[in-house]
């Protein structure tokens, strides 16, 4: 297989069904080996099966390629370490982090119990964070060591965590954090070579199906705009040496539209020289949000 990615070794993590397997396939197209990471949970993150990530691994084998599956929790520091120096320790290198592995357990503020907050936060945001991090060192040493690295991370955000989502309040805080960390990485990790970006995707999944439900009917024209596999050639081209001008980005991808998200930025403003009085900020709170831009309303609104 020859392609953007040719002889570049990338870790997929959660890459046994949907969004992940469509990444893992397409970067193992386009020329890439690939560790195929999923512990193979249910769609609420319970029990655990080699099978769906096996069978992404054959499917790459018989096209030619190089892969390998790998099971485990990225969210435990330990595991995910192992993760790292398995890769490098197989392939002789490691060049490209996707953080893609996830679950869902919806509930209303009110109605959230304390485990699904700690799960949900777990799997996505620590899910990112440590395998991050153990790459991250891998390719400092390497940096350190005269071998200057061309990596590249790229993680999964949502539009639920950028523009909120009622019903979601830990998936969204978790995929919020998730952009916030893409941020962070991309300023501390660029010396070494490494640009951080993150995905927001919409596609159908298991953890969409029910949340979208209106979007996944057949389309009229032919193109299933809901096709997960839409969203991997950005991944792809974010995961090759041809990104090496994009880092600390948050990029939407739905069917054939990319756009580009602008976060966080400061907007207008007021400096008194001194302390406020109480009694005058609601007046000039009133006047700076008549000149800022109004939030997008938050899904499911």
């Amino acid at each position: 297989m020859t392609g953007i990615c040719e002889g570049r070794v990338a870790i997929v993590t959660g890459a046994g069904r949907g969004l992940g397997r469509e990444h893992a396939l397409e970067l193992a197209r386009q020329g890439a080996k690939v560790v195929v990471n999923d512990l193979g949970t249910s769609l609420g993150g319970d029990g655990a099966s080699r099978g769906p990530g096996a069978e992404v691994v054959e499917i790459i084998r018989a096209n030619g390629g190089e892969a390998f599956s790998n099971g485990a929790d990225i969210a435990d520091f330990a595991q995910a370490e192992a993760l790292i120096a398995e890769a490098v320790e197989t392939f002789g290198r490691l060049d490209i982090l996707v953080n893609n592995a996830g679950f869902v357990r919806d509930r209303m503020l009110v109605n959230a119990e304390e485990s699904e907050w700690d799960a949900v936060i777990r799997v996505h945001l620590k899910g990112h964070f440590a395998p991050l991090r153990h790459a991250a060192a891998y390719w400092r040493s390497e940096a350190k060591n005269g071998r200057m690295p061309v990596a590249r991370v790229i993680n999964t955000s949502s539009g639920a965590g950028l523009q909120g989502s009622v019903g979601q309040a830990a998936y969204a805080a978790a995929k919020g954090g998730i952009a916030s960390l893409t941020l962070v990485a991309a300023g501390e990790l660029a010396r070494y070579g490494v640009t951080v970006n993150a995905i927001a995707p919409s596609a159908r999944t298991r953890m969409t199906e029910g949340a979208f439900a209106e979007k996944m009917a057949a389309p009229a024209d032919g193109f299933d705009r809901m096709d997960p596999a839409n969203v991997s050639p950005l991944v792809a081209w974010l995961a090759s040496p041809g990104s090496h001008a994009v880092t600390g980005r948050v990029i939407e991808i739905e069917g054939g539209r990319i756009c580009v998200e602008e976060g966080w930025r400061h907007g207008p403003a007021r400096d008194a020289g001194r302390r406020w009085r109480a009694e005058e900020v609601g007046d000039v709170l009133a006047e700076l949000i008549a000149e800022s831009v109004s939030p997008e309303p938050i899904y499911g609104a």
